[in-house]
């Protein structure tokens, strides 16, 4: 495919910005009458930040499905679209070319049908990395269903408050998924969720671990059954519903500062062409690459840079079932030589964990296929970055350092690969038609550069979240009421001499020591510049004098002769780098960091053991290792 919407140089991105800002709705049009559409939009936006009102191509009928499949069949159908690497190295990995996958989601589709799912209903996905969760969502979104995909680690209680805030009637599982030498049972934490759910009507198993699993007689089904009625009935075609723009095509499900999850609602047309403006210009993708985004689709990041983005663009994509260190820490690097991976896009948490066992495992690989190097989830810290750069891209591939969120739909601040110049720990310039802005605590618009706010966006893109399920006050209270008519991120961002924008942190996030305003990710990257540190969290705590302590949780891997003289050598670097207000109070060593296992440090429970409420922490199951928050919390200082 040819995109005549990808920059390729420094002017033509100065120009689509400018263009961008000054003429939004002929910018976005131009690019979004490159894809198939059923019958053109009436209108191509409408919005109201107060409310809030977002409509993209209102009117417009698609199908996303046609636009990530059936039209790519003539010229592309022979190409692999997902290529999997199984958890274990030694089973055999499988291609889905572009009339593979095509076949299987009408398949899955027709099964979705039979199992009486109409449009506007909504279908709970929970499954390992396997390509049939991919074909899963893809059919959803072919027959109008709307998927919301619960990553595959979180706990039943967890998935039984997203059933029932979707009230979802059709859940799709596996019976057991494998992630490094863990065996995951699926199917037995979803039975453990239905308890609470009498109104799920429907659950169609996959299997994969052959786990023993219990299966209730009108309720429970099995994956290969249901296709083999679908093949009895000659496997007819499944036309593609059509759909408004404005039509949702998934919930997402993030967490809120309240226990509720919040279902971040994407719509069809908007997503769509976002999530491949964004892929297609950051990325640099050129035909023939292939795209290895290590992140799991039950994440925004497996939507937007897995499934839709990609596939809407004829890419071919690497599905990864496995971690990065199993069997051993060259995991990836095995991946992108066996594949030729020109494009990896990874999370800086894997980068600052791969990194603690050394170069062995990234020596005995050729990595020389690689061409662009990215990084999501949070920002990279300077040390991380140049070890990516010098020892994974040779320091011949572009680092991408990609900001966006849930409720962005796809990438807003990043450098485009080759393009427009990469900064260590910096974002950098925000893609053409996003418009960002920094105000201080009261709304009041932070000008020029060298400058440091609350960022947020002022004005809408077509990737942009349009409400949460089913309470739209909520969408409006977390995200447009901070501040009059503008778009709050939540993060605290840096703007530098030359215009580039670095993300501090959450303004939660944010330390008040003694009046100054620190931000913990800045902390942290000072923290990680020491040379025997993998990685820190830093959190606040009280403190009589300066109001709120630094205090630091510190992974090291160095020489520890003498634990009071490392703290005073890491405490001598932050200073260094920051300035003494910024060294950490206390700093604790230990040997793990509480993470989900998408790689988020969980913040709130380091702030609870800090200020010694260790009996408050609240659910820690979907941590990748319960274990590390009781070495934590005995070993506080």
């Amino acid at each position: 495919m040819s995109f005549p919407y990808q920059i390729r140089s420094v002017d033509q991105y100065k120009a689509a910005y400018e263009q961008s800002v000054r003429d939004p709705e002929g910018f976005w049009s131009s690019i979004a009458s490159t894809f198939q559409w059923q019958k053109p939009w009436e209108k191509t936006l409408e919005w109201d930040f107060k409310k809030p009102t977002i409509k993209w191509f209102a009117g417009g009928k698609l199908n996303i499905t046609e636009n990530c499949l059936d039209r790519h069949l003539d010229k592309l159908g022979n190409q692999p679209a997902i290529i999997w690497e199984p958890n274990d190295p030694e089973e055999h990995h499988r291609v889905l070319t572009y009339r593979d996958l095509y076949n299987k989601v009408v398949q899955f589709a027709n099964v979705l049908k039979n199992n009486d799912v109409k449009k506007g209903d909504r279908v709970c996905i929970y499954m390992g990395m396997v390509p049939e969760l991919a074909i899963a969502v893809l059919a959803s979104a072919r027959i109008g269903a709307i998927h919301s995909v619960v990553f595959g680690g979180f706990s039943a209680q967890s998935i039984a408050d997203r059933l029932q805030d979707a009230q979802a009637r059709f859940v799709i599982t596996c019976d057991g998924a494998f992630r490094g030498n863990k065996e995951i049972p699926l199917k037995s934490v979803i039975d453990d969720a239905l308890v609470q759910c009498p109104f799920v009507e429907r659950v169609i198993v996959l299997t994969r671990t052959r786990t023993p699993v219990s299966m209730i007689k009108g309720r429970d089904t099995w994956w290969e059954d249901e296709i083999k009625k679908v093949e009895t009935q000659g496997s007819p075609d499944c036309p593609a519903e059509v759909m408004d723009a404005e039509d949702m095509l998934f919930i997402l499900y993030t967490s809120g500062s309240t226990g509720k999850p919040k279902g971040v609602v994407h719509t069809c047309g908007g997503y769509m062409v976002y999530t491949n403006y964004s892929f297609v210009n950051v990325f640099q993708y050129q035909p023939g690459d292939i795209h290895f985004c290590t992140a799991d689709i039950g994440w925004i990041t497996g939507h937007s840079y897995i499934v839709y983005g990609p596939l809407s663009a004829g890419v071919t994509s690497v599905l990864f079932e496995g971690v990065p260190t199993w069997p051993d820490a060259g995991r990836f690097w095995d991946i992108v030589d066996k594949y030729k991976v020109t494009i990896l896009y990874t999370a800086p948490t894997a980068i600052r964990s791969l990194m603690g066992f050394g170069l062995e495992p990234v020596q005995r690989h050729d990595l020389s296929s690689l061409k662009v190097l990215g990084t999501v989830g949070e920002p990279i810290n300077e040390e991380a970055w140049h070890w990516y750069d010098e020892h994974i891209g040779k320091r011949k591939c572009p680092i991408v350092d990609t900001w966006w969120q849930t409720e962005t739909g796809g990438i807003l601040i990043s450098n485009l690969a080759g393009v427009t110049p990469a900064k260590p720990s910096f974002a950098t310039l925000p893609l053409p038609g996003i418009q960002p802005i920094l105000v201080d605590e009261n709304g009041k618009e932070v000008a020029g550069n060298g400058v440091s706010g609350n960022l947020c966006i002022k004005f809408p893109w077509p990737g942009m979240l349009r409400t949460t399920y089913g309470d739209h006050e909520r969408c409006r209270q977390n995200y447009f009421a901070t501040y009059d008519n503008l778009y709050f991120t939540g993060d605290g961002c840096l703007r530098d001499e030359e215009g580039n924008y670095r993300i501090t942190g959450r303004v939660d996030d944010v330390l008040n020591v003694s009046g100054h305003r620190i931000g913990t990710a800045e902390v942290e990257n000072a923290i990680n510049m020491h040379t025997g540190v993998v990685e820190s969290a830093v959190v606040g705590y009280p403190h009589d004098i300066k109001g709120q302590g630094i205090y630091a949780f510190v992974i090291f891997q160095g020489n520890m002769q003498d634990e009071k003289l490392v703290r005073l050598d890491i405490a001598s670097t932050v200073s260094r780098i920051i300035g003494p207000i910024a060294k950490p109070d206390k700093i604790q060593f230990v040997s793990g960091l509480p993470k989900t296992r998408s790689g988020k440090i969980m913040r709130r429970i380091l702030r609870k053991i800090a200020e010694g409420e260790t009996d408050k922490l609240g659910d820690t199951t979907t941590l990748l290792d319960p274990g590390v928050v009781e070495e934590i919390k005995n070993g506080k200082l």
